[in-house]
């Protein structure tokens, strides 16, 4: 029997596969997909995420990654801009995930691609899993790190959700190392470069229609909330045929255990928590709570341990998280009217909105 079974291969799940590897134990990682692809958002990087990077080996710069110094926040007229306190860049998922996975590989992880845990329950003391394919793993414990897919049997808790939705573009003029906060009538959406020259849009809408099939719906929305959306949108070519789609999006879920919690089962990334994508930082939540959890069952803590202690280091960037997106969902224009008058408090904001302990570049 394995020492650790980890589901999805993320950034969390890669994560939690490297550090177990290389402290000596037995893991397994399930990935359903059979090759790294695109996912919705997940692209702006802090800090936080380039030096848990470097912990496991990566170098964001080798990697191709855009960078980011600067930050713009925009509602009908008004516009706002300001240096980021920290070094940020912008790389796709696929190339980053896909790097994530060998290391995984390298460090002596068992890696399966393109099959799925079809189901994942307890067998005595200890864990079992079964695959799309038929087979059976069993592992005393169990890393769940599906993203914003479900495992059947262990769903977190039904509530509202977003729709998010990402769309490359081919902008006019290039968007270099600035990224744009784009607030619109339902929602907002994040404008930034992608190592390519083209830019990514990415947007969390309560409710989407055509925006979630048509490129030019999205654009338009978009484009509505503010004059400097429509200024970079206009003549903006979609680098896909449609957006890329996500559907309930819990933005603002953050597990807390109950009475009957599982003591082996270790939830990471969005299985845990999920920032408003604003912030930017689900990828650094996510490396850090994969790196945790690994440590926690090396150490022989158990997973509801390893919550409480995950939980209160999230609560902070949660929390600001939380308090922007409901501003730019409430009064946008008066946040950017803030950000304008006061950019010392944007920088604190988005310092605020990164995981304790990171030291700024």
């Amino acid at each position: 029997m394995m020492d650790a079974l980890v589901v999805g291969g993320g950034p969390a799940g890669a994560a939690a596969a490297i550090t177990l590897a290389r402290a000596g134990a037995s893991v397994t990682l399930v990935e359903r997909e059979a090759r790294a692809r695109e996912k919705v958002c997940g692209e702006f990087l802090g800090p936080d995420a380039a030096q848990a990077l470097a912990r496991l080996g990566l170098s964001l710069a080798d990697l191709g990654a855009a960078p980011i110094g600067r930050a713009r926040l925009a509602a009908g007229p008004r516009d706002a801009g300001w240096n980021l306190p920290f070094q940020a860049w912008s790389i796709p998922r696929a190339p980053l995930d896909e790097a994530l996975l060998s290391l995984a590989s390298e460090a002596g992880a068992t890696v399966l691609r393109g099959r799925a845990v079809a189901a994942a329950g307890r067998d005595g003391r200890g864990w079992m899993a079964r695959l799309s394919d038929g087979g059976v793993l069993h592992a005393p414990a169990l890393v769940l790190a599906t993203g914003k897919h479900e495992l059947r049997g262990h769903a977190r808790p039904g509530r509202r959700g977003a729709v998010g939705l990402k769309l490359p573009l081919r902008l006019a003029t290039p968007l270099e190392g600035a990224v744009l906060l784009l607030p619109f009538a339902g929602g907002y959406a994040g404008l930034q470069p992608r190592p390519d020259g083209g830019a990514n849009l990415c947007a969390a809408l309560w409710q989407a229609g055509d925006e979630a099939r048509h490129p030019a719906a999205l654009l338009a929305r978009v484009s509505a909330g503010s004059a400097l959306a429509a200024s970079w949108l206009r003549g903006a070519e979609p680098a896909w045929p449609r957006p890329l789609t996500v559907a309930r999006i819990p933005y603002g879920f953050l597990h807390r255990d109950g009475a009957a919690a599982e003591p082996g089962l270790y939830r990471v990334g969005d299985q845990f928590a999920v920032i408003p994508s604003l912030a930017g930082d689900g990828v650094a939540m996510a490396l850090a709570g994969g790196e945790a959890a690994a440590q926690a069952i090396l150490a022989g803590r158990s997973a509801p341990h390893f919550h409480a202690a995950l939980g209160e280091r999230l609560h902070r960037p949660m929390r600001w998280a939380g308090l922007i997106a409901y501003g730019l969902e409430a009064a946008p224009a008066a946040l950017a009217f803030a950000a304008g008058l006061a950019p010392g408090l944007a920088r604190l904001a988005a310092s605020r909105t990164r995981l304790p302990g990171f030291t700024p570049a």
